[in-house]
């Protein structure tokens, strides 16, 4: 068949889905789901606003399609092509933790984790599916007390359940439209559901993007805890799978532990916090992020990946996936959490605390007192983002004003 059209044309897969590629590998039908290479690509055909834009539709996709995904994977990741993935959950290797004084709401770590032998999310058959959620049912009561609670299928979920997981913010929903064209929604919601033990500490999501999402969680910022909890979960889902039905994770030598989207291949570890960063704010949200770029983090807005921002709440986590193993990406987000709390503390020092006027027969002087300055610093105009400080930052710094203050905008006055 014809090459498709890629509406996504600055995408990874615009690169490297060739007419040669495709010609060579469009014909192919994996084994495990029937899955095909038109698709693996479905989203960057249909969507014109995709980075990566394929998906695997099982264990299969990325040896059969491996001369599409192998430099995807690559690019994407920045690793070379005779590298190897290392996992490693031992936390007794972390040293220390988010500084207790931090503001940090709550920290979360999940990972992906795909059963061998059956297929992908966007892939995956209804039997299959079915099979993985009756698999994980039956072995999520062999769990430990502390991770020990109760599974609740989508589907006939009855109502007050169904509010109680929307209150916690624990359900997944259906209508997300990548996850749509990719293959993921296909039966929903049969064979889909959510666990969580008794704390609501430890979640299992079973057959959204991942056949597992295995979440560790709490309030507060105890990452080396929820890590703990993390590697203590994963090691319960993996025995109890293995004792029920002898089978093992997908781990892949070079790619680490498999899942549907190649952007999480690796760990597949999200490690994160909210935490409240009013001075970086005040000192510009694109340094911010070009300050977590350098500390290998990555800041959202405290919505999720496309919500936006809210206030001064971030939700701030590892960049990397793979290439690196869990432990140092853990490692890495608790100090760099730490390194932005400390210069937010400066920035606050700075922005928010009574400055020095330098000129002291100025009106600024005269008017803008300790009073008034804390009534004021932390607004910030609409038009131009503009506050007291800079308003104010002539007569901080020269000692020779007569006025001493500028607007940089119309809301300033």
């Amino acid at each position: 068949s014809a090459i498709p059209e890629i509406k996504s044309t600055h995408s990874l897969v615009a690169k490297h889905v060739t007419k040669e590629k495709w010609d060579k590998l469009s014909g192919i039908v994996t084994k495990t789901s029937g899955f095909t290479l038109a698709k693996a690509i479905a989203c960057a055909v249909e969507f014109d606003n995709q980075h990566c834009g394929i998906y695997a539709g099982d264990f299969d996709s990325y040896r059969d399609f491996a001369d599409v995904f192998d430099p995807i994977i690559q690019e994407y990741h920045g690793i070379s092509a005779d590298a190897k993935h290392t996992s490693d959950m031992d936390s007794t290797k972390i040293t220390g933790n988010v500084n207790p004084n931090a503001p940090v709401h709550s920290t979360r770590i999940r990972v992906g984790r795909s059963i061998d032998g059956f297929g992908l999310s966007p892939g995956i058959t209804k039997e299959q599916r079915l099979g993985v959620e009756k698999l994980f049912s039956s072995a999520c009561k062999k769990f430990p007390a502390d991770l020990a609670g109760d599974y609740y299928p989508l589907t006939g979920m009855d109502e007050k359940v169904r509010q109680q997981l929307v209150d916690d913010h624990f359900l997944f929903m259906s209508g997300d439209p990548n996850l749509k064209v990719a293959g993921m929604e296909r039966d929903w919601p049969e064979g889909r559901g959510i666990f969580h033990n008794k704390d609501k500490t430890f979640l299992v999501w079973v057959n959204e993007e991942d056949q597992l999402r295995i979440i560790s969680m709490e309030k507060g910022g105890d990452v080396l805890g929820v890590f703990k909890r993390l590697a203590n979960g994963i090691k319960a889902v993996g025995d109890s799978v293995k004792a029920e039905s002898g089978k093992e994770f997908c781990l892949d030598e070079k790619y680490g532990y498999v899942h549907s989207c190649p952007t999480n291949l690796g760990t597949g570890m999200r490690a994160s916090v909210h935490i409240d960063l009013p001075g970086w704010t005040k000192d510009g949200v694109d340094k911010l992020k070009a300050r977590c770029e350098e500390l290998a983090l990555q800041p959202r807005g405290t919505r999720g990946e496309s919500g936006g921002q809210t206030g001064h709440t971030y939700d701030i986590s590892n960049k990397h996936r793979l290439g690196y193993s869990e432990v140092q990406l853990v490692q890495t987000m608790s100090d760099g959490v730490n390194k932005l709390y400390e210069e937010d503390l400066q920035f606050q020092k700075k922005y928010f605390e009574f400055p020095e006027i330098k000129s002291s027969h100025s009106l600024v002087a005269k008017h803008v007192t300790k009073e008034v300055y804390e009534k004021l610093s932390r607004h910030t105009t609409a038009t131009a983002g503009f506050t007291l400080y800079k308003a104010i930052a002539c007569a901080v710094e020269f000692d020779n004003q007569h006025c001493g203050i500028s607007a940089g905008d119309w809301d300033s006055y």
